[in-house]
């Protein structure tokens, strides 16, 4: 499936030189690798939430998709998807992976946004995200609602969160 690239954007700290962000599902083994290397930084090494890989039998199977999101061609953001149901109308979006440096510069949102056009465009109708509460907010403010009470995932407390898919303004 071809990448759908987002709109090109001008850092707030360097107004002089045009970043250019750009989703993509991985389509090589180098991609792959660049994907799970952004995760094991974030959930291994800086949050401590894996011993020594967050890779789980998910990443193994066909019906996974890996995301990556690209600044000036790096790859600097991951986030992961997968339909939940055979018949590929619920899906679910995790290991969202922004490395310190570009959590600023709306490389995350451009990856949910593209995780949830993804799903939309692969017949889904809803994606479902199990949310650390510090990034709730930042969810809501893309269009996800909150569902239910906070749950603990790997000793920290997340929320599930939920946003329909298809076609949608803004989104």
């Amino acid at each position: 499936m071809p990448g759908v690239s987002s709109p090109s954007w001008v850092a707030a700290s360097d107004l002089a030189r045009p970043s250019r962000i750009a989703c993509r599902l991985a389509s090589t083994d180098a991609d792959l690798e660049a994907h799970l290397g952004l995760r094991r930084n974030v959930f291994v090494h800086e949050q401590g939430l894996f011993r020594e890989d967050d890779r789980d039998e998910r990443d193994e199977q066909a019906s996974t998709l890996h995301a990556i999101g690209l600044v000036d061609d790096r790859p600097r953001g991951a986030v992961r998807l997968y339909p939940l149901d055979s018949d590929g109308r619920m899906w679910k979006g995790d290991r969202l992976a922004v490395v310190p440096e570009h959590r600023a510069n709306h490389l995350g949102a451009e990856l949910v946004r593209f995780a949830v056009a993804t799903g939309g465009s692969l017949g889904g109708c809803q994606m479902i995200a199990h949310v650390q509460l510090a990034n709730v907010r930042f969810f809501e403010r893309l269009g996800w609602a909150c569902e239910g009470a906070p749950e603990r995932f790997h000793g920290v407390p997340h929320q599930l969160m939920s946003i329909g898919l298809g076609l949608r303004s803004g989104a």
